[in-house]
C-alpha cells in the first residue's frame, strides 16, 4: 500500500504552521525516527500484546480528539484492524507526507481555543484522563513550568516543539534569549545615557 495518503481533514496543517520546521525524511516525508515509532507504539498498546488494536487507538485518541470519526481511526490504522510495531515502521518511516506539521497538530489539541499557549485546564483535563489521577493546582503549575522552555510563565508551540525535541533544542532556546538579552542591553544603555542628556 502506498504511503502517499491524504491526511484525514482535522490533522491537515494550518495555514499559519511553519512546516519549514519539520524534519524531512530521505523521501522528503516527515522525519518519524524508530524511537518516535516505539514510543508511540508503546503509548498505543494498552493491553502490552505487541499490536495495537483499533480499540486501543480509540481509547488513547479519544483523550485528545473527542468527536473523531470511526473511518479516520481506521485511516489511521491503515484499514487493518490491528497493527504491530514493524506494521506501524512500514506505515511512518518512508512515508511521503508534506505540508504538515505534526507538532503544530499536537499543540493544538492543548490549545483549542487558538490562544498561542497552552490551556492549563486542557492539560489538567488530558493527564487526568490518561489515568494520571487528580492533578492538583501545584502538579499543574509543575507542568507548565517543565513545559516553559523559555520562562515567560506560558508554554507556548515553540516551547512545545523545543521540549518534544530534547536538550540541544532547550539549549538553543536559551542562548537565543541570552543573544536578545544582550541586544537589548545596548538599546537600554542608550535611553539612559539620553535621558540623562536631557535632563542636564
Amino acid at each position: 500500500m502506498s504511503n502517499k495518503k491524504s491526511i484525514p481533514r482535522r490533522m491537515s496543517a494550518a495555514p499559519s504552521s511553519d512546516t519549514s520546521k519539520v524534519k524531512k525524511n530521505a523521501k522528503g516525508g516527515v522525519l518519524v525516527t524508530e524511537e518516535e515509532i516505539a514510543s508511540a507504539f508503546e503509548f498505543f498498546d494498552l493491553d502490552q500484546t505487541g499490536k495495537i488494536t483499533l480499540s486501543n487507538l480509540k481509547k488513547r485518541l479519544g483523550v485528545f480528539y473527542k468527536n473523531m470519526p470511526n473511518k479516520e481511526f481506521r485511516f489511521l490504522m491503515n484499514n487493518k484492524s490491528e497493527m504491530t510495531v514493524q506494521d506501524l515502521q512500514d506505515l511512518l518511516t518512508d512515508n511521503e507526507i508534506q505540508n504538515f506539521d505534526p507538532v503544530a497538530e499536537a499543540f493544538k489539541v492543548y490549545d483549542p481555543h487558538s490562544t498561542g499557549y497552552v490551556d492549563s485546564e486542557i492539560l489538567r483535563n488530558i493527564f487526568q484522563s490518561l489515568g494520571f489521577g487528580d492533578i492538583s493546582d501545584e502538579d499543574l503549575s509543575i507542568l507548565v513550568e517543565t513545559g516553559d522552555v523559555d520562562k515567560d510563565g506560558r508554554v507556548s508551540l515553540a516551547d512545545f516543539r523545543n521540549m518534544l525535541e530534547g536538550p540541544q533544542a532547550v539549549e538553543q532556546v536559551e542562548e537565543e534569549k541570552k543573544e536578545k538579552e544582550e541586544e537589548k542591553k545596548p538599546e537600554e544603555t542608550n535611553k539612559e545615557e539620553s535621558t540623562e542628556e536631557a535632563a542636564a
